[in-house]
């Protein structure tokens, strides 16, 4: 829907958005500031139809994300109105909703630490080695396949205790996972089961080691399953729902976002070398990046416990809210020129990528540190990189829960 069409649409009546918006992630889509100046509570038609409110602004972002009156968990619940089908099935969701052990959240938090012993020089080493493939291979080359997946899936696998080399089964399984519909599909339920077997078959294999050669978290949980007795109520599926879970969402934001990353500093491409002359700002560039980047296409999903106030808008309870990341990190009531990339950007730099309130996210600090880590090593090692293709080539994924180009095609 154009802007010229949007000025004729009113926040609760009217011809309805539809959402979600464009699915390229290099250019922000062009109905966001409309809604943020105009509607930022907006009546919206999602995938499957259903109705939902959704905010761009960053001030009500915010309070959306913080209110614990909008609930992420019960947007699984039976009934509710939707972004998209659920087609994860409902034993998977019933196994998180069981899981309560204060023994098995310390696991995971240790886990997610980026600071854990060899982490960080074992990720730059995986780099290192992802790179010299590249460059012996020579280019163009798809960065996403050749860097960003495998990076990305190579950082999931030392956390949660399992093989590298199984990369390319685990990622193929998130393109089904996450895939968006209108409507369920039966085998996104085989294709969870077939990756809660092979945790389990791997929380197995740790189980059978000696308990000093257990690695990650899977070796954690084996600890679990033997000497915690509050635990002792969780089941094998239980654990491996867990460790899918993590990889899952882990490994398929942290390659989203490195990959569109790279993408937005391949369109500048100055800002390439000044990042190689000033590595100490790349922690500042990387929360920058993370305002900037647009790979989460389909909002963030609250359902509504109690009647809310949201601006102008009285949210029902059971109604959908969705958060419009795009709109809240280009707002310039939050932000300065948002709608420039500054890598000199100083703090505060408030964004919501990573979320807000009870639900922001706990492994924030894994994926800045993956961010850093991997655009240090590529950019100085391919100091020349560049886009090999016209950026309007790219090809952008539909039908799923990140803005992804199918290939990033570079040459150095």
């Amino acid at each position: 829907m154009s802007a010229e069409q949007l000025e004729g649409t009113e926040q609760t009546a009217g011809p309805l958005l539809d959402f979600p918006l464009s699915r390229r992630g290099d250019v922000l889509p062009e109905e966001c500031t409309w809604l943020r100046e105009k509607a930022p509570v907006a009546k919206v038609r999602t995938l499957t139809g259903d109705r939902a409110w959704l905010v761009s602004s960053y001030a009500l972002a915010k309070q959306v994300l913080e209110d614990e009156r909008f609930s992420l968990k019960d947007t699984a619940n039976a009934g509710v109105p939707r972004q998209y089908a659920l087609t994860i099935p409902p034993e998977v969701v019933n196994n998180m909703g069981n899981i309560n052990s204060a023994g098995l959240r310390n696991a995971v938090m240790k886990a997610l630490n980026p600071r854990q012993k060899g982490l960080q020089d074992r990720l730059r080493a995986t780099a290192g080695e992802l790179i010299d493939r590249l460059v012996a291979e020579g280019g163009p080359a798809d960065l996403r396949a050749g860097f960003a997946d495998p990076f990305s899936a190579a950082m999931h696998a030392q956390v949660l205790g399992v093989p590298f080399e199984d990369w390319r089964r685990l990622m193929s399984g998130l393109d089904v996972a996450f895939m968006t519909v209108r409507e369920p599909f039966a085998d996104s339920a085989l294709n969870w089961y077939k990756d809660v077997g092979y945790f389990v078959d791997q929380l197995n294999l740790q189980l059978a080691r000696p308990a000093e050669e257990r690695t990650g978290l899977l070796g954690r949980f084996a600890e679990l399953k033997e000497a915690d007795p509050e635990s002792a109520h969780l089941t094998d599926d239980m654990f491996a729902t867990v460790a899918v879970s993590l990889f899952g969402a882990g490994a398929v934001s942290t390659s989203a976002f490195l990959t569109l990353a790279v993408l937005a500093l391949l369109q500048k491409p100055e800002l390439i070398g000044y990042l190689r002359e000033h590595p100490e700002r790349m922690g500042k560039a990387v929360e920058e990046l993370l305002r900037w980047n647009l790979s989460v296409g389909d909002g963030l999903p609250r359902i509504a416990m109690a009647d809310v106030q949201v601006g102008d808008v009285l949210v029902k309870e059971g109604e959908l809210v969705l958060v419009l990341l795009e709109g809240a990190n280009f707002d310039p009531e939050a932000f300065e020129n948002p709608e420039e990339l500054d890598l000199e950007r100083e703090s505060p730099n408030p964004n919501l990528a990573f979320g807000a309130g009870r639900h922001f996210c706990p492994a924030s600090a894994l994926g800045r540190a993956h961010a850093e880590i991997a655009l240090e090593v590529l950019v100085e090692r391919l100091p020349e990189l560049r886009l090999a293709v016209p950026a309007e080539n790219l090809v952008w994924r539909t039908g799923f829960i990140k803005r992804l180009p199918e290939r990033l095609p570079v040459a150095w």
